[in-house]
Protein backbone atom coordinates (compact mmCIF):
# COMPACT_ATOMS: atom_id res chain seq x y z
CA UNK A 1 0.00 0.00 0.00
CA UNK A 2 2.72 2.38 1.03
CA UNK A 3 6.23 2.64 0.24
CA UNK A 4 7.21 2.47 3.41
CA UNK A 5 7.40 -0.86 4.24
CA UNK A 6 7.16 -2.36 7.98
CA UNK A 7 11.30 -2.20 7.93
CA UNK A 8 10.68 1.32 9.91
CA UNK A 9 9.87 -1.18 13.04
CA UNK A 10 13.31 -2.71 13.25
CA UNK A 11 15.41 0.31 12.88
CA UNK A 12 16.55 2.34 15.58
CA UNK A 13 14.62 5.52 16.90
CA UNK A 14 17.80 7.92 16.44
CA UNK A 15 17.58 9.00 12.85
CA UNK A 16 17.94 12.74 14.01
CA UNK A 17 20.59 12.40 16.25
CA UNK A 18 22.46 9.79 14.11
CA UNK A 19 21.91 12.55 10.83
CA UNK A 20 22.94 15.43 12.65
CA UNK A 21 26.78 13.60 12.18
CA UNK A 22 26.14 11.71 8.69
CA UNK A 23 28.62 12.69 5.67
CA UNK A 24 27.53 14.68 3.65
CA UNK A 25 27.27 12.85 0.45
CA UNK A 26 25.78 10.32 2.55
CA UNK A 27 22.86 12.61 3.97
CA UNK A 28 22.43 13.31 0.54
CA UNK A 29 21.84 10.28 -1.05
CA UNK A 30 19.56 8.98 1.63
CA UNK A 31 17.26 12.37 1.32
CA UNK A 32 17.74 11.82 -2.21
CA UNK A 33 16.35 8.20 -1.92
CA UNK A 34 13.28 8.90 0.31
CA UNK A 35 12.35 11.64 -1.69
CA UNK A 36 12.39 9.60 -4.70
CA UNK A 37 10.67 7.28 -2.74
CA UNK A 38 7.52 9.39 -2.22
CA UNK A 39 7.65 11.03 -5.36
CA UNK A 40 7.20 7.52 -7.14
CA UNK A 41 4.40 6.65 -4.99
CA UNK A 42 2.62 9.34 -5.08
CA UNK A 43 2.37 8.67 -8.94
CA UNK A 44 0.70 5.54 -8.64
CA UNK A 45 -3.15 7.65 -8.08
CA UNK A 46 -2.68 9.29 -11.48
CA UNK A 47 -1.50 6.30 -12.98
CA UNK A 48 -4.49 4.22 -11.71
CA UNK A 49 -6.86 7.28 -12.76
CA UNK A 50 -5.33 7.29 -16.39
CA UNK A 51 -5.73 3.66 -16.55
CA UNK A 52 -9.62 3.79 -16.48
CA UNK A 53 -9.95 6.07 -19.25
CA UNK A 54 -9.51 2.52 -20.76
CA UNK A 55 -12.66 1.58 -19.81
CA UNK A 56 -10.41 -1.48 -17.00
CA UNK A 57 -11.72 -2.52 -13.88
CA UNK A 58 -10.28 -2.49 -10.98
CA UNK A 59 -10.05 -6.24 -10.71
CA UNK A 60 -8.69 -6.60 -13.51
CA UNK A 61 -6.24 -3.68 -13.07
CA UNK A 62 -5.04 -4.63 -9.82
CA UNK A 63 -4.28 -7.85 -10.89
CA UNK A 64 -2.14 -6.43 -13.86
CA UNK A 65 -0.31 -4.56 -11.34
CA UNK A 66 0.76 -6.97 -9.50
CA UNK A 67 1.34 -9.75 -12.18
CA UNK A 68 4.41 -7.70 -12.80
CA UNK A 69 5.69 -6.87 -9.63
CA UNK A 70 5.23 -10.31 -8.41
CA UNK A 71 8.71 -11.66 -9.97
CA UNK A 72 10.54 -8.71 -8.26
CA UNK A 73 8.80 -9.71 -4.96
CA UNK A 74 9.66 -13.58 -5.26
CA UNK A 75 13.23 -12.78 -6.45
CA UNK A 76 13.34 -10.62 -2.97
CA UNK A 77 11.94 -12.98 -1.34
CA UNK A 78 14.53 -15.94 -1.93
CA UNK A 79 17.31 -13.39 -1.70
CA UNK A 80 16.36 -12.39 1.48
CA UNK A 81 16.15 -16.04 2.44
CA UNK A 82 19.79 -16.27 1.65
CA UNK A 83 20.84 -13.45 3.96
CA UNK A 84 23.08 -13.86 6.80
CA UNK A 85 20.69 -13.31 9.76
CA UNK A 86 17.66 -14.17 7.98
CA UNK A 87 18.47 -17.88 6.87
CA UNK A 88 16.46 -19.26 9.98
CA UNK A 89 12.97 -20.90 9.01
CA UNK A 90 10.27 -19.03 9.47
CA UNK A 91 7.99 -20.64 11.71
CA UNK A 92 4.48 -21.75 10.71
CA UNK A 93 2.61 -19.05 13.05
CA UNK A 94 4.79 -16.49 11.99
CA UNK A 95 4.54 -17.49 8.40
CA UNK A 96 0.32 -17.49 8.48
CA UNK A 97 0.72 -14.11 10.55
CA UNK A 98 2.66 -12.97 7.30
CA UNK A 99 0.37 -14.15 5.02
CA UNK A 100 -2.68 -12.72 6.46
CA UNK A 101 -0.68 -9.16 7.17
CA UNK A 102 -0.01 -9.00 3.55
CA UNK A 103 -3.49 -10.38 2.29
CA UNK A 104 -4.65 -7.51 4.53
CA UNK A 105 -2.57 -4.41 4.38
CA UNK A 106 -1.71 -4.85 0.97
CA UNK A 107 -4.17 -7.03 -1.38
CA UNK A 108 -7.41 -5.71 0.52
CA UNK A 109 -5.91 -2.56 1.34
CA UNK A 110 -4.91 -1.96 -1.96
CA UNK A 111 -8.09 -3.02 -3.46
CA UNK A 112 -9.87 -0.64 -1.76
CA UNK A 113 -7.35 2.13 -2.85
CA UNK A 114 -8.71 0.98 -6.75
CA UNK A 115 -12.28 1.01 -6.10
CA UNK A 116 -12.28 4.47 -4.44
CA UNK A 117 -9.84 5.67 -6.97
CA UNK A 118 -12.66 5.48 -9.40
CA UNK A 119 -14.61 8.57 -7.57
CA UNK A 120 -12.62 10.62 -5.40
CA UNK A 121 -9.59 12.94 -7.58
CA UNK A 122 -5.71 11.15 -7.04
CA UNK A 123 -4.96 14.59 -4.70
CA UNK A 124 -7.97 13.39 -2.26
CA UNK A 125 -6.64 9.96 -2.20
CA UNK A 126 -3.57 10.38 -1.58
CA UNK A 127 -4.68 12.65 0.88
CA UNK A 128 -6.82 9.79 3.00
CA UNK A 129 -4.38 7.18 2.50
CA UNK A 130 -1.74 9.75 4.40
CA UNK A 131 -3.67 9.49 7.21
CA UNK A 132 -2.73 5.94 7.86
CA UNK A 133 -0.46 6.75 11.20
CA UNK A 134 -2.76 8.71 12.85
CA UNK A 135 -4.82 5.71 12.59
CA UNK A 136 -1.53 3.37 13.55
CA UNK A 137 -1.74 5.74 16.70
CA UNK A 138 -5.24 5.20 17.26
CA UNK A 139 -5.14 1.55 16.80
CA UNK A 140 -1.68 1.22 19.55
CA UNK A 141 -4.01 3.07 22.26
CA UNK A 142 -6.87 0.57 21.64
CA UNK A 143 -5.24 -2.67 21.26
CA UNK A 144 -1.48 -2.14 22.64
CA UNK A 145 -2.53 0.03 25.59
CA UNK A 146 -0.10 3.06 24.62
CA UNK A 147 -0.62 5.83 25.85
CA UNK A 148 -2.59 9.00 24.19
CA UNK A 149 -1.15 12.70 25.31
CA UNK A 150 -2.17 16.20 24.29
CA UNK A 151 0.18 16.33 21.55
CA UNK A 152 -1.51 13.35 19.91
CA UNK A 153 -4.57 14.62 20.60
CA UNK A 154 -3.86 18.45 18.97
CA UNK A 155 -2.45 15.93 15.53
CA UNK A 156 -5.30 14.02 15.17
CA UNK A 157 -7.63 16.98 15.39
CA UNK A 158 -5.51 19.29 12.87
CA UNK A 159 -5.33 16.26 10.84
CA UNK A 160 -9.01 15.37 10.50
CA UNK A 161 -9.86 19.27 10.31
CA UNK A 162 -7.46 19.32 7.00
CA UNK A 163 -9.11 16.26 5.44
CA UNK A 164 -12.60 17.40 6.41
CA UNK A 165 -11.51 20.49 5.09
CA UNK A 166 -10.41 19.06 1.94
CA UNK A 167 -14.02 16.83 1.28
CA UNK A 168 -15.94 19.73 1.93
CA UNK A 169 -14.50 21.46 -1.05
CA UNK A 170 -15.02 18.90 -3.14
CA UNK A 171 -18.69 17.27 -1.95
CA UNK A 172 -20.95 18.39 -4.81
CA UNK A 173 -18.30 19.39 -7.08
CA UNK A 174 -16.91 15.99 -7.57
CA UNK A 175 -18.59 12.36 -8.83
CA UNK A 176 -21.91 11.45 -7.20
CA UNK A 177 -20.35 8.62 -5.78
CA UNK A 178 -17.60 11.03 -3.99
CA UNK A 179 -18.26 9.95 -0.62
CA UNK A 180 -18.36 6.39 -1.25
CA UNK A 181 -15.10 6.52 -2.82
CA UNK A 182 -13.58 8.40 0.10
CA UNK A 183 -14.83 5.72 2.59
CA UNK A 184 -13.12 3.12 0.33
CA UNK A 185 -9.79 4.76 -0.02
CA UNK A 186 -9.94 5.70 3.96
CA UNK A 187 -10.76 2.26 4.23
CA UNK A 188 -7.95 1.40 2.52
CA UNK A 189 -5.66 3.43 4.90
CA UNK A 190 -7.04 1.99 7.76
CA UNK A 191 -6.65 -1.70 6.53
CA UNK A 192 -2.56 -0.53 5.59
CA UNK A 193 -2.52 0.74 9.77
CA UNK A 194 -3.97 -3.02 10.95
CA UNK A 195 -1.20 -4.36 9.23
CA UNK A 196 1.96 -1.98 10.21
CA UNK A 197 0.10 -2.74 13.84
CA UNK A 198 0.27 -6.16 13.57
CA UNK A 199 3.61 -6.58 11.66
CA UNK A 200 6.02 -5.09 14.27
CA UNK A 201 6.59 -8.02 16.15
CA UNK A 202 6.56 -10.47 13.38
CA UNK A 203 9.31 -8.46 11.57
CA UNK A 204 11.43 -8.68 14.74
CA UNK A 205 11.54 -12.76 14.42
CA UNK A 206 11.63 -13.19 10.57
CA UNK A 207 13.64 -10.08 9.14
CA UNK A 208 11.75 -7.06 7.58
CA UNK A 209 13.29 -7.83 3.84
CA UNK A 210 11.65 -11.31 4.26
CA UNK A 211 8.65 -10.09 5.96
CA UNK A 212 7.86 -7.10 3.73
CA UNK A 213 8.56 -9.84 0.50
CA UNK A 214 6.24 -12.76 1.78
CA UNK A 215 3.30 -10.50 2.61
CA UNK A 216 3.86 -8.79 -0.71
CA UNK A 217 4.11 -12.57 -2.62
CA UNK A 218 0.80 -13.07 -0.99
CA UNK A 219 -0.84 -9.84 -1.92
CA UNK A 220 0.02 -10.51 -5.32
CA UNK A 221 -1.08 -14.05 -5.74
CA UNK A 222 -4.69 -13.00 -3.99
CA UNK A 223 -4.98 -10.40 -6.66
CA UNK A 224 -4.44 -12.94 -9.21
CA UNK A 225 -6.96 -15.78 -7.75
CA UNK A 226 -9.41 -12.81 -7.15
CA UNK A 227 -9.36 -12.07 -11.03
CA UNK A 228 -9.15 -15.95 -12.05
CA UNK A 229 -12.22 -15.99 -10.04
CA UNK A 230 -14.40 -13.31 -11.39
CA UNK A 231 -13.45 -12.43 -14.68
CA UNK A 232 -13.19 -14.37 -18.04
CA UNK A 233 -9.74 -13.92 -20.41
CA UNK A 234 -11.36 -11.86 -22.30
CA UNK A 235 -11.19 -9.15 -19.63
CA UNK A 236 -7.15 -9.23 -20.95
CA UNK A 237 -8.33 -7.88 -23.84
CA UNK A 238 -7.44 -4.39 -23.36
CA UNK A 239 -5.34 -1.52 -24.95
CA UNK A 240 -1.59 -1.67 -25.15
CA UNK A 241 -1.76 1.42 -22.96
CA UNK A 242 -3.19 -0.27 -20.30
CA UNK A 243 -0.13 -2.44 -20.00
CA UNK A 244 2.63 -0.33 -20.01
CA UNK A 245 0.26 1.61 -17.63
CA UNK A 246 0.41 -1.59 -15.29
CA UNK A 247 4.12 -2.30 -15.33
CA UNK A 248 4.94 1.40 -14.33
CA UNK A 249 2.71 1.25 -11.69
CA UNK A 250 4.49 -2.22 -10.68
CA UNK A 251 7.77 -0.76 -11.34
CA UNK A 252 8.03 2.63 -10.55
CA UNK A 253 4.91 2.64 -8.11
CA UNK A 254 5.41 -0.02 -6.49
CA UNK A 255 8.65 -1.98 -6.26
CA UNK A 256 10.75 1.35 -6.66
CA UNK A 257 9.86 2.44 -3.82
CA UNK A 258 9.74 0.12 -1.36
CA UNK A 259 13.70 -0.48 -2.41
CA UNK A 260 14.42 3.05 -1.70
CA UNK A 261 12.60 3.62 1.35
CA UNK A 262 14.22 0.83 3.01
CA UNK A 263 17.80 2.12 1.27
CA UNK A 264 16.53 5.39 3.17
CA UNK A 265 16.06 4.14 6.40
CA UNK A 266 19.12 2.44 6.55
CA UNK A 267 21.49 5.33 5.45
CA UNK A 268 19.63 8.24 7.24
CA UNK A 269 17.26 6.58 9.65
CA UNK A 270 13.54 6.86 10.07
CA UNK A 271 13.26 10.36 11.13
CA UNK A 272 14.54 12.23 8.19
CA UNK A 273 12.29 9.62 5.82
CA UNK A 274 8.89 10.40 7.78
CA UNK A 275 9.96 14.06 6.65
CA UNK A 276 10.21 13.22 3.51
CA UNK A 277 6.76 11.80 3.49
CA UNK A 278 5.01 14.89 3.57
CA UNK A 279 5.80 15.82 0.23
CA UNK A 280 3.55 12.43 -0.67
CA UNK A 281 0.42 14.41 -0.83
CA UNK A 282 1.35 17.54 -2.43
CA UNK A 283 3.53 15.71 -5.12
CA UNK A 284 0.06 13.68 -5.67
CA UNK A 285 -2.10 16.96 -6.08
CA UNK A 286 0.21 18.73 -8.36
CA UNK A 287 0.88 15.47 -10.39
CA UNK A 288 -3.28 15.44 -10.44
CA UNK A 289 -2.99 18.95 -11.42
CA UNK A 290 -0.83 18.52 -14.39
CA UNK A 291 -1.49 15.31 -15.79
CA UNK A 292 -5.21 14.75 -14.97
CA UNK A 293 -6.59 18.72 -14.86
CA UNK A 294 -8.16 18.29 -11.26
CA UNK A 295 -8.84 20.85 -9.29
CA UNK A 296 -6.30 22.44 -6.95
CA UNK A 297 -7.74 25.43 -5.33
CA UNK A 298 -6.80 27.50 -2.01
CA UNK A 299 -9.19 25.11 0.01
CA UNK A 300 -8.01 21.77 -1.42
CA UNK A 301 -3.99 23.10 -0.21
CA UNK A 302 -5.11 24.47 3.22
CA UNK A 303 -6.63 21.54 3.86
CA UNK A 304 -3.90 19.34 2.41
CA UNK A 305 -1.28 21.61 4.69
CA UNK A 306 -3.44 21.01 7.88
CA UNK A 307 -3.42 17.24 7.54
CA UNK A 308 0.41 17.21 6.44
CA UNK A 309 0.85 19.32 9.96
CA UNK A 310 -0.92 16.88 11.94
CA UNK A 311 0.60 13.96 10.32
CA UNK A 312 3.86 15.18 10.75
CA UNK A 313 3.41 15.76 14.24
CA UNK A 314 2.18 12.23 15.01
CA UNK A 315 5.11 11.22 12.57
CA UNK A 316 7.94 12.85 14.00
CA UNK A 317 7.28 12.28 17.80
CA UNK A 318 7.00 8.47 17.13
CA UNK A 319 10.26 8.48 15.66
CA UNK A 320 11.74 10.85 17.56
Amino acid sequence: MSQTSASQASLPSDGAAAASVLPPVQLLAGLGLAVAGVVAFSLRPVIIKLAYRYNVDPVTLIMLRMVFALPFFFGMALWSGARKGERAPVSRRDLALTIGLGVTGYYAASFCDFLGLRYVSAGMGRLLLFLYPTIVVLLSAMFLGKRIGLREVVALVVSYAGVALVVWSEVGTGHPNFMAGAGLVFMGAFLYSVYLVGSSRVVQRIGSMRFTAYAMTAACLCCILQFAVLRPLSALDLPLQVYWLSAVMAVVCTVLPVLMTAEALRRVGPNLVALSGAIGPVAAAVFGYLVLAEPMGWLQLAGAALTVAGVMIITLWKTA
